[in-house]
């Protein structure tokens, strides 16, 4: 399988996650693909990030850890923008991500 359509998959994956609430499964999602790649200069890797630092936020606020949570969170409001500056097949499905996350999520951790 290429690595498009291994990163379509879990980028599905995190969103349904997300949806169920399962909060850690979404961060493992994603981090399959972003752990070997974390190093490099690219925009992408760092929305993904983003998105994994969500993920993270939302299972701290599942267990009870507010503080930390919303210490997370700030981390991937800081790579959120970086949308904007990529050029990626994935650019529909980071919107969905980002919508999601801001409408559903931000009340749950503030």
């Amino acid at each position: 399988m290429n690595q498009e359509r291994v990163l379509t998959k879990h980028l599905d994956d995190f969103l349904l996650c997300l949806e169920e609430g399962r909060y850690y499964d979404a961060h493992e999602a994603l981090e399959i693909i972003w752990f070997p790649r974390r190093f490099e200069d690219d925009n992408e890797m760092r929305l993904l990030k983003g998105f994994i630092n969500a993920s993270v936020s939302l299972e701290l606020k599942k267990r009870g850890k507010k503080e930390a949570s919303q210490k997370v969170w700030k981390t991937y409001l800081k790579y959120k923008p970086l949308i904007y500056k990529i050029d990626s097949p994935h650019l529909k499905k980071y919107y969905k991500i980002t919508q999601y996350l801001d409408k559903f999520c931000y009340n749950s951790i503030y």
